[in-house]
């Protein structure tokens, strides 16, 4: 079984953004959150990445990088793994295959036993990462379904992720990528800021990501989230 296939919550926390003023990764780890992921859009480098890493990976929890270029790529036994994304509906090619062909080129020491994809389908246009890789973002629920039916079954991806990145994302369509997926597990990030928006969420997608939460409101604010996702998920949660 996948290290994730039992998470309801993940923080991702963005090398390039500092946390409150107070906080330490100590205080994220303890939120109740069930793994950390490292990775960011822009301002990404190995030197920021490796400290966020060495951080997080003091404490028990499962760490896994995301990284965005083959740059910010660190090798360590600090983290479990590295979870890659492939961009279904990218409109640069590079954020489908090139990118990870160059990193393939440029470093000898991948861990092919530790090394996962996450078929991201990216939805809010205003956001970085729609921008970076010319993401086509007018997407219906069908369309987003085709795309994580395809992930699964064409390409067999294990991790299907609808990203709505820094807007909260229509349910309808996390949960038309939910009905369509029979074993890929779904991850869902963006807008995520409190309980409520937090279950509602859970509700759809297997796994929620919060990410910007982490850096502006801290960890109380995280751990709301928490608690939202593992409701969601009780047996008695209506679902």
């Amino acid at each position: 079984m996948s290290d994730w296939a039992d998470w309801d919550h993940i923080v991702k926390i963005d090398p390039d953004k500092t946390l409150v003023d107070g906080e330490t990764f100590e205080d994220v780890a303890a939120t109740g959150t069930d793994a950390i992921e490292v990775g960011g859009t822009t301002g990404m480098t190995e030197e920021k990445m490796k400290r966020v890493v060495d951080a997080c990976g003091k404490h028990d929890i499962p760490v896994y990088i995301e990284p965005s270029n083959p740059a910010s790529v660190v090798h360590s036994d600090r983290h479990d793994g590295y979870l890659i994304p492939v961009v279904m509906n990218a409109g640069d090619v590079a954020w489908i295959t090139g990118a990870h062909k160059e990193w393939i080129r440029m470093d000898d020491e991948i861990d092919w036993s530790r090394t996962f994809t996450e078929a991201y389908i990216v939805l809010n246009p205003e956001a970085s990462v729609a921008s970076y890789t010319q993401a086509n973002c007018d997407l219906d629920a069908d369309d987003v379904a085709a795309y994580a039916e395809a992930a699964e079954h064409l390409l067999g991806q294990e991790i299907v992720y609808v990203e709505y990145s820094g807007m909260l994302g229509d349910t309808d369509i996390v949960a038309a990528a939910a009905d369509i997926l029979d074993d890929a597990t779904l991850f869902y990030g963006g807008g995520i800021h409190d309980y409520e928006s937090a279950r509602t969420m859970a509700q759809h997608a297997d796994t929620i990501v919060v990410g910007d939460l982490v850096h502006d409101e801290g960890v109380d604010a995280v751990r709301e989230t928490v608690k939202g996702a593992k409701d969601a998920t009780a047996p008695t949660a209506d679902r």
